[in-house]
């Protein structure tokens, strides 16, 4: 069913890795995952697991616990985890692309030591700070404060739809925060606040549409008090520096909707070989084969974008256009393979004990989250010249 991975320029070490986490995706993801959405539990031994594998180190370097691998190793992954949990996908894409990358990227050595090696065994989980009742897509909207006093940042403010903030095994979140004004302008800084902090609060969890087995939680900060040196990067530079991320991040979501196009299009295909109609299989109907190979050929194209993303943004070459390409197509994949696959499986794909409608719930925020379809529009349409 999946693409020949030889055939897309994949080498004999990323091959075995694909293959590593689709079997485990199949053994020890998927017999999970219902059970999973419905309680709205993460499974903390399923990324206990993950971590023994060493996903959540794949794009990091050796010195600090990593796996010495790239972007493309990393969208492997998450791909695989995809096609039989969301959830479970994101919970590694967050982690890495949120939780762990900001610290690696921009932390001083001191920070990598004391943060990374936890992280990258899955030991801990991380959670980064952007999203505001009033600062989403404009994320330069930041209203949550920190000052400097007495040696320490003093943060109030408050975040929202934060992932991995609440888990058992969650160590920090990196905030955004407006440490100043200059000349009219915000000067937004990242800073890491530990859990259990002081007036750090991590609100009860959200009561989502999908993605029920990730952890998800709103945030509130006051009078939080964090020494100084928790300052991530240089001061003023946060925000610069989270879109930079979010560019990589683009590329991770990419192949998360990747595998869940994929995961939709696997269902739909065998459940339409079984399923009778008027005497004879589904998949004798030429509308069902229509409505199956147009899944098909979403998948391909998805996969084809992130992956050229994912080569570019290796390379070290800029990337940012085909990163919000490769949003906006498969995450247009995903939605759409999720509602023809519904839509083939009939009754039964409005049933939450098959995938195809825990796909269809899940599938609309890659629709939105990590940049609106609007906002890589907007990132498209600038490259092209046409914005003001």
């Amino acid at each position: 069913m999946t693409d020949d991975l030889s055939s897309i320029g994949l080498n004999e070490e990323q091959r075995e890795l694909a293959a590593m986490v689709r079997d485990f995706a199949e053994q020890v993801v998927a017999p999970q995952a219902y059970e999973a959405d419905r309680s709205h539990t993460l499974n903390l031994d399923v990324v206990r697991q993950m971590g023994e594998l060493g996903l959540f180190g794949l794009p990091f370097s050796e010195e600090y616990g990593g796996q010495g691998g790239d972007y493309l190793a990393l969208g492997l992954a998450i791909e695989g985890l995809a096609r039989v949990d969301q959830s479970i996908a994101i919970t590694l894409e967050a982690g890495v692309s949120l939780g762990a990358m900001p610290i690696y990227r921009f932390g001083t050595e001191e920070q990598k030591q004391e943060y990374l090696p936890s992280l990258l065994a899955a030991e801990n989980l991380a959670g980064f700070g952007l999203t505001e009742p009033e600062a989403g897509s404009d994320a330069g909207a930041t209203r949550t404060t920190a000052r400097l006093e007495g040696g320490e940042w003093v943060i109030d403010g408050s975040k929202q739809f934060i992932t991995n903030s609440g888990t058992a095994i969650t160590r920090f979140v990196t905030v955004t925060a407006v440490t100043g004004v200059t000349d009219g302008r915000k000067e937004i800084s990242t800073i890491i606040v530990p859990n259990g902090t002081p007036g750090f609060t991590v609100e009860p969890a959200y009561d989502k549409v999908g993605w029920n087995a990730s952890d998800t939680h709103p945030l509130t900060f006051q009078g939080v008090r964090v020494p100084e040196g928790n300052l991530l990067g240089e001061r003023g530079r946060g925000f610069k520096n989270f879109l930079s991320i979010l560019d990589e991040g683009r590329i991770a979501i990419a192949a998360l909707a990747t595998g869940a196009a994929e995961g939709c299009l696997e269902a739909a295909v065998d459940y339409a070989k079984k399923r009778t109609i008027f005497g004879s299989a589904l998949s004798t109907r030429q509308n069902a084969q229509f409505t199956l190979a147009r899944m098909r050929a979403r998948v391909h194209t998805a996969r084809l974008a992130w992956h050229h993303a994912a080569r570019l943004r290796d390379a070290g070459l800029p990337f940012a256009e085909e990163a919000a390409i490769a949003k906006l197509v498969s995450g247009d994949a995903a939605m759409d393979n999720a509602r023809d696959a519904t839509q083939i499986f009939g009754g039964n794909g409005f049933m939450n004990e098959y995938p195809v409608g825990r796909h269809y719930r899940d599938s609309k925020i890659l629709e939105i989250g990590e940049g609106t379809t609007e906002v890589q529009l907007l990132v498209i349409a600038r490259k092209l010249g046409l914005a003001g």
